[in-house]
């Protein structure tokens, strides 16, 4: 009696889809990911169906001018439409995994099985710390970014002196400076750690910021800004009075008690029209590079960022999503091998030297003792 047999290819195409969704979930930004324009982290896809290295993405900014009214005469005074670009090139990432025949032999689909978990791990990892370098990039000129552990002082004061509309350093906007290491010098441990005050202050800055930064919506229509921190800045946010105040005695936790109180279950906060979410690898990406941001606030404080983010504040480009590939050619096929490679670039949303979506908050927050 003959049976029919699933064809390996598609069981290797079931895996690839599998893949996908599973190591961008565990980047931990998948909440705010989406193709939509109103996503804190927009992806797109276009490059995959058309040839190309750069998507380019335009702003229109909103209308300024304050228009005519009655009789008045409209023609020369109309107000001009602002449009910027921000581009986004990909480049290829790979790695994989060799398993000689010394070792463990496995067919095909074995060996895709055996590495799929490091894998998964590795590619999540490295999406999680692009987005993070993405969020501390600096702005130089125009859509140009470069990554903070990179960047050089030009690089740093130009992103300062183009952005005061959207930098907090510490407790007080008088604490601005458009030389970065001067506006760092400023921010000391006793009145510039993250607290509540310091998030709304934040919020506010982020409403008012030419161009506008939008909150990002909930499916229900709910607006909120959404502040991304490393450990330390987490954990003195979460230590302020205002809010283990909040959550114990504002926060919704009805019908499981216990179980759902924030102060017995770690988990974001919430407070202010701000979610408040926990990256631990900021602060490790903080801290590392030729540049770093340890003991470079005043009397060699160790600072760290936040990072409040709207719609659109870092782009993902696709060019090819995650795809394995196999090689069991390799030494007389003694040494089958399985890899993963996909083409994509990830990039801050930047127009006309500024960053788009985001207000950096930048914190005294020093290592636990």
């Amino acid at each position: 009696m003959s049976e029919t047999a699933l064809a390996s290819a598609s069981v290797k195409q079931k895996w690839i889809s599998d893949y996908f969704k599973e190591y961008v979930r565990d980047s931990g930004f998948m909440p705010y990911m989406g193709r939509s324009a109103s996503s804190i982290i927009i992806s797109k896809y276009e490059l995959q169906r058309e040839a190309g290295k750069t998507i380019t993405i335009q702003l229109i900014t909103r209308l300024k001018g304050t228009g005519r009214t009655g009789s008045q005469v409209l023609e020369g005074y109309e107000a001009q439409l602002g449009n910027y670009n921000c581009s986004i090139s990909v480049d290829w990432r790979r790695n994989g995994v060799v398993v000689p025949k010394s070792e463990s032999y496995k067919t095909e689909i074995d060996l895709l099985n055996a590495a799929r978990d490091m894998l998964r791990v590795w590619e999540a990892e490295k999406l999680r710390d692009d987005i993070i370098q993405a969020m501390m990039s600096v702005v130089t000129t125009g859509d140009t970014t470069v990554n903070l552990g990179d960047s050089s002082a030009a690089n740093r004061n130009a992103f300062a002196a183009a952005n005061q509309d959207r930098i907090l350093a510490g407790a007080l906007l008088s604490n601005y400076s458009a030389t970065w290491a001067t506006m760092l010098g400023n921010i000391d441990t006793t009145n510039d750690k993250a607290d509540t005050a310091k998030m709304s202050l934040m919020k506010r800055l982020a409403k008012n910021a030419d161009p506008h930064i939008r909150p990002f919506r909930t499916g229900d229509g709910r607006e909120y800004f959404v502040a991304f921190h490393g450990s330390r800045t987490f954990r003195d946010l979460k230590a302020d009075t205002t809010m283990v105040n909040a959550n114990r005695e504002a926060r919704s936790r009805e019908g499981n008690g216990m179980d759902d109180n924030p102060l017995f279950h770690d988990g974001d906060l919430i407070y202010d029209g701000v979610v408040h979410s926990e990256v631990p690898e900021i602060d490790d990406v903080a801290a590392n590079g030729a540049y770093s941001l340890n003991g470079a606030g005043a009397s060699s404080a160790d600072v760290r960022p936040v990072f409040m983010c709207g719609q659109q504040s870092v782009g993902i480009a696709w060019g090819q999503e995650p795809t394995p590939r196999t090689d069991t050619t390799r030494d007389f096929n003694f040494r089958p091998a399985v890899a993963i490679e996909e083409l994509l670039g990830v990039k801050k949303m930047a127009f006309n030297g500024k960053s788009h979506g985001i207000v950096l908050g930048l914190f005294a927050a020093a290592a636990d003792s």
